[in-house]
């Protein structure tokens, strides 16, 4: 196949009638009885036909054309994502986590509303990714169109369903709220972020989904860990895309991928993986190691709302603290026990005036955390500042099935020792909750290529020296370091740690240490 001028496709086949029976925009200039050389010109829908006749090969017309926008220049993984995804109007796109897949929906999403191939897209994901992922994101990517959030109240909901906006982003949730709104709204492209929280075909998410999928939509599925716990995991997803691809009823599924070895007992059949692929098809998928133009560290922002018991305390606590400062002032030690506080809250346990334990309900930040543990392709480890909250992330874990390792300063050495070889050499260990200045120097736990940040740490070194346990000699993946934030004084923290301010030093500086500086700028 070759491309003539970025405008046609020259191919050679021996039934050139195949393709100019189908194809009006082609013809036939030479044929010498054996091979034919046939002329195709090269737009998206003459490419899907190609693909349609089983043509190998054949390349999106975003190669030839598309500007490609935005504020930075796509990696050639991501170039070939978008090209894929433009070629398949139902597909799976399983890059791991890291691999920059959101610019590469964007991309191809972007190429088809300038094709005006399709006219709107609703884009579906976690909550705590709306803002920090897609929004963020389409303003990088695609600042010329229209983005908007469809999260709140059911009439705000509606109010950005009905819009001209371009790009609509709505959480899980809150489709099921507005799900007519959304049917009568023109999206014809859906693209799901994390696809694995549709993988239960009996859910009413799923069915709520389901329905708004008509024989004209486009759907992407995003996840870089497709059927992760167990290979039925697969059928929910398959029905979606692919449902031809899988038998009716979920039944029928399991047997193909399971073997009952009691009543209650299944265990995968030696072949499931083969029947996976094949049911989660078309797809693509590249690994960080694959990508060997990525960064060898990206990160990443999770927004994570308090819950209402959070947000109650969180303003309670603040407007004391703001009043305290506007009336007396502020000693040094003060200054960081305030600080101090709000983080704890924000983490979901706080220490009283007493010493005693005080917990409150931090079930979105765990509901977060358990997403990127669930999406990383690797060991994870997760620094966790203070520790009382140690135990309430690793037990949350555990009871998920994710089958967690603690070190805290109360471990002694030799156990940490235990610990830390077992987590580099053994594969029964997936997640490791560290108090950052118990492990933050001097250990090598290259096992892991996520780090996630429960709450912002507050010397700019430890944050380095905690990153720099995956990012070191011998670590073979790209690593990912996820910060979870809910609160205004964890964006502030983080903020100053990606400019290298030393958080404590700045509290502990007597010199700049005034009222003005506790209630406004860390507040």
């Amino acid at each position: 196949m070759e491309i003539i001028d970025n405008r046609a496709l020259l191919l050679k086949v021996r039934d050139p009638n195949r393709i100019t029976a189908v194809i009006p925009k082609s013809k036939i200039i030479e044929d010498d009885g054996e091979v034919a050389k046939v002329l195709v010109n090269w737009d998206l829908e003459e490419a899907i036909v190609l693909r349609n006749l089983r043509i190998k090969d054949v390349p999106s017309p975003i190669n030839a054309n598309y500007k490609w926008p935005g504020l930075f220049k796509p990696f050639d993984h991501q170039k070939t994502t978008s090209s894929f995804l433009t070629m398949h109007k139902r597909s799976f796109c399983f890059n791991e986590q890291g691999t920059g897949k959101t610019a590469s929906v964007i991309w191809a999403a972007d190429y088809l509303l300038s094709k005006r191939i399709i006219k709107r897209v609703l884009v579906i994901c976690p909550l705590s990714i709306m803002e920090s992922a897609w929004r963020n994101d389409l303003f990088r990517f695609a600042m010329h169109r229209k983005v908007d959030v469809a999260y709140g109240k059911p009439e705000k909901r509606r109010e950005v369903i009905a819009s001209d906006a371009e790009f609509v982003v709505i959480n899980y949730d809150g489709v099921e709220i507005v799900a007519s709104d959304i049917m009568a709204g023109g999206f014809d492209l859906i693209v799901i972020d994390e696809a694995n929280a549709y993988k239960n075909p009996t859910t009413k998410r799923w069915k709520v989904l389901n329905n708004l999928i008509k024989a004209n939509t486009w759907l992407w599925m995003l996840t870089g860990t497709p059927a992760s716990q167990s290979p039925v995991d697969a059928y929910g997803l398959a029905k979606l895309v692919n449902p031809e691809g899988v038998p009716r009823f979920f039944g029928g599924f399991r047997d193909q991928v399971m073997h009952k070895i009691s009543q209650f007992k299944w265990v995968p059949k030696l072949d499931s993986e083969l029947v996976v692929h094949r049911a989660l098809q078309p797809a693509i998928r590249f690994t960080k190691e694959q990508c060997l133009d990525l960064p060898e560290m990206t990160y990443v922002t999770r927004d994570v709302p308090l819950t209402a018991q959070q947000e109650k305390y969180y303003e309670l606590l603040r407007k004391r603290l703001i009043v305290q400062a506007a009336g007396e002032e502020i000693t040094t030690v003060n200054a960081a026990a305030n600080l101090n506080k709000l983080l704890q809250l924000s983490g979901g346990a706080v220490y009283s005036d007493t010493g005693e334990v005080v917990e409150f309900d931090a079930s979105n930040r765990l509901a977060v955390l358990r997403e990127v543990v669930e999406e990383s392709s690797h060991k994870v480890l997760v620094f966790v500042p203070y520790r009382h909250a140690i135990e309430v992330v690793a037990e949350d874990l555990r009871k998920h099935g994710y089958p967690t390792a603690v070190i805290h300063g109360d471990v002694s050495a030799g156990k940490r020792s235990e610990i830390f070889d077992r987590f580099q050499t053994k594969d029964d260990l997936r997640v490791l909750v560290i108090q950052p200045q118990a492990a933050s120097h001097g250990v090598t736990l290259h096992a892991a290529n996520t780090i996630v940040y429960w709450s912002p740490v507050m010397s700019v070194e430890t944050y380095l020296q905690c990153n720099a346990r995956v990012h070191r000699a011998g670590q073979k993946n790209p690593s990912v370091v996820v910060h979870l934030q809910g609160s205004g004084v964890e964006k502030r923290m983080y903020s100053m740690l990606a400019n290298k301010v030393d958080i404590h030093n700045r509290i502990i500086r007597s010199e700049e240490h005034t009222s003005e500086l506790q209630s406004r700028q860390y507040l």
